[in-house]
C-alpha cells in the first residue's frame, strides 16, 4: 500500500481541487478543524469522506456548506424543508435558513483514526438520534455545571 502524504492547508485553498473531484463524481477525504462536531469528529484525529450531494438531503445528513460570510461549516441537518436547519453535535444554537445552493458536499463516511465508518451503519444511526434527542438535556446539564463553576469559586 502506498504511503499517504498528509498536508496541512486551509479549506479555502483545497476548495478548487475538492470541487473538481466532486464534479467528476469522486469523493474527497479531509480532516475538519474545530470542536463543533465533538464527540463524533475529533480535530487532528478523525477525517471525513465527502461525496457529491444527493438529489435529496435528509435529516441527520452532514453537509459541508458555505455560510453567507464565506466560512465553511460541516454540521448536521436537524430540519429539512425549503431551507435547512443545521447544528454541530457540540452546539446548542441552531443555524436556520441554509440553502441548498450553499451546500458543496455531504459526508458519506468518517474515520475514527483509520477505522472506517459508514453513515449507513445502524450504530451511527442510533448515535444520531440519541445525540439529537438528548440535546435539551445536555444543554440544561451544561448550564447547571457552568452555574456551579461560577458560584463555587
Amino acid at each position: 500500500m502506498p504511503e499517504i502524504k498528509q498536508i496541512e492547508t486551509s479549506l479555502e485553498e483545497l476548495m478548487p481541487l475538492m470541487k473538481e473531484c466532486l464534479a467528476a463524481g469522486k469523493s474527497f477525504r479531509f480532516s475538519p478543524r474545530g470542536i463543533s462536531m465533538l464527540p463524533m469528529l475529533r480535530q487532528g484525529k478523525d477525517s471525513v469522506l465527502l461525496s457529491p450531494l444527493p438529489e435529496k438531503l435528509r435529516k441527520y445528513d452532514i453537509p459541508l456548506y458555505r455560510r453567507d460570510n464565506g466560512k465553511y461549516v460541516l454540521h448536521r441537518i436537524s430540519e429539512t424543508g425549503e431551507t435547512f436547519t443545521c447544528i454541530g453535535d457540540n452546539q446548542f444554537v441552531y443555524e436556520k435558513g441554509i440553502r441548498r445552493e450553499q451546500m458543496i458536499a455531504v459526508v458519506t463516511e468518517f474515520y475514527r483514526g483509520e477505522k472506517r465508518h459508514s453513515i449507513n451503519e445502524p450504530a451511527y444511526k442510533i448515535y444520531c438520534r440519541l445525540w439529537n434527542f438528548s440535546r435539551p438535556l445536555r444543554h440544561f446539564a451544561w448550564r447547571g455545571i457552568n452555574f456551579l463553576r461560577r458560584h463555587l469559586k
